[in-house]
């Protein structure tokens, strides 16, 4: 059994000074959950992910479900998931590929594209709330550093 010091209010560390709170994926978790929690207090009806497959489609237009799912991080299975509860909504609509029938395309209804055009400016609004802790500067720094990591 290893020895342990006792970090003040942190309770006991083990000696290879590996510490939970000080490690990236614990940190950027932390922050991830502070973020859903902003944003969820401002746009109850949309989730993160369906949020970020309606914006990209805005932007881009049309494309297929797998090719959405990869610009916007997802994998398949969990882009199918959301674009099966948008299109339940009447966010997106779906149309088979007129080559490849088992390509299946996706883009905005108009409903969908009122939607995202409403909640760009409040997720604008999130985006400076999650980084309100920070100076423009370190804002800046941090967007910068996590996409080179990304």
């Amino acid at each position: 059994m290893g020895r342990a010091a006792v970090n003040a209010g942190a309770g006991p560390v083990a000696d290879d000074g590996y510490r939970l709170q000080e490690q990236i994926g614990f940190i950027l978790r932390k922050a991830h959950q502070r973020h859903v929690a902003i944003f969820a207090s401002r746009i109850a009806d949309l989730t993160p992910p369906q949020f970020a497959a309606l914006v990209k489609l805005r932007d881009i237009g049309e494309t297929s479900q797998n090719q959405l799912g990869a610009l916007v991080a997802m994998d398949a299975a969990t882009i199918k998931g959301v674009i099966d509860r948008l299109h339940a909504r009447g966010m997106v609509q779906l149309a088979k590929h007129e080559v490849d029938k088992r390509r299946l395309l996706v883009s905005l209804t108009e409903e969908g594209r009122r939607t995202v055009e409403a909640l760009v400016p409040l997720a604008q609004a999130i985006s400076e709330e999650t980084l309100s802790p920070l100076s423009p500067r370190e804002a800046a720094t941090l967007l910068a550093l996590l996409a080179k990591i990304s």
